[in-house]
């Protein structure tokens, strides 16, 4: 069975950091595209960032540029998202994804996790 486990949402102060992780299991992802993607209550979800097989190629929302850092181990069969200088409007359920090819800003994935909360007040 084909499993995402996120972990490392929480409730956080504007402006500080937290660390998402995303282990997978049942299949190797290390040529698959892996992503987060976000949904805020009331909206729909939407694409945070993407990294590819080999890590060096990305893409991030523009929304959050600049302060998150997408990254992978293939060894580990994981992804990660470190979040800094995070602002309540950052306030939503992280998802973990993954699909076979690279194609930044979609919303099309194979595979997804069951959702970490990240939380972040004024």
């Amino acid at each position: 069975q084909v499993q995402l486990v996120e972990s490392g949402g929480g409730l956080v102060q504007a402006g500080g950091s937290l660390r998402l992780s995303c282990v997978a299991s049942g299949r190797d992802f290390s040529a698959d595209a892996m992503a987060w993607v976000r949904q805020a209550p009331g909206k729909e979800r939407e694409f945070v960032a993407i990294i590819a097989w080999g890590g060096t190629l990305t893409r991030y929302a523009d929304s959050v540029k600049g302060r998150f850092t997408i990254s992978r181990s293939n060894a580990k069969n994981a992804v990660y998202l470190q979040m800094n200088s995070l602002k309540p409007e950052d306030t939503a359920v992280y998802f973990c994804a993954a699909r076979g090819s690279y194609y930044p800003t979609t919303l099309l994935y194979d595979y997804w996790g069951q959702g970490t909360q990240v939380t972040v007040s004024s």
